[in-house]
């Protein structure tokens, strides 16, 4: 995993410890929030997590594991996505649930 993934590991530990287990996942990956996601890059999103209505919410919006999503624009780390052909506005708490 590289530094950066790793910094902002130990931030979110303080605020998240569910975001923190899904960042450390057993396969190796690197994964990260959405949150943390530059604007403009294309992502493939890698995991949902959260409780069982909150992956169904996100999943009625477009949010699928192998999906692509893409940050338009952050705002106190709120964001404007592209999924799907659509643009969504998703909050900060939001945002952290969705892996890429």
């Amino acid at each position: 995993m590289s530094e950066k993934h790793l910094d902002v590991i130990k931030m979110l530990e303080y605020t998240n410890p569910e975001v923190k287990k899904s960042c450390l996942n057993l396969k190796g990956e690197d994964m990260m929030p959405l949150s943390m996601a530059k604007t403009g890059e294309a992502n493939i999103i890698k995991k949902i997590g959260g409780k069982e209505d909150t992956r169904q919410f996100l999943e009625n919006l477009g949010f699928v594991a192998g999906g692509v999503v893409t940050v338009i624009s952050e705002v106190s780390g709120n964001l404007i996505v592209n999924i799907k052909d659509s643009r969504v506005a998703i909050g900060r708490e939001m945002a952290n649930h969705i892996m890429v």
